[in-house]
């Protein structure tokens, strides 16, 4: 059981990086760097992904985005 919930959790990290990783590669560069955090909140979801697994990177990338408009902080906003 722990074996294809261990299966499971590595397939949806794959999907969620791909699509990040999409996002940077193919649609990303059509618009002028416009983020405000560093590290920027693309690179800042994989960071999440990679340290904290599927469910807990996604929701700190939710967390991350909802803070990222004209009216939210800036600067230096790393994985915690």
């Amino acid at each position: 059981m722990r074996k294809l919930w261990k299966g499971l959790c590595d397939a949806l990290m794959w999907v969620l990086w791909a699509g990040v990783r999409f996002y940077q590669v193919c649609i990303s560069p059509f618009f002028p760097g416009s983020c405000r955090f560093t590290p920027t909140c693309s690179e800042y979801a994989v960071q999440a992904l990679r340290k904290y697994g599927p469910f807990k990177g996604t929701w700190l990338t939710i967390k991350r985005l909802s803070r990222c408009h004209p009216w939210g902080g800036s600067g230096y906003d790393p994985v915690p």
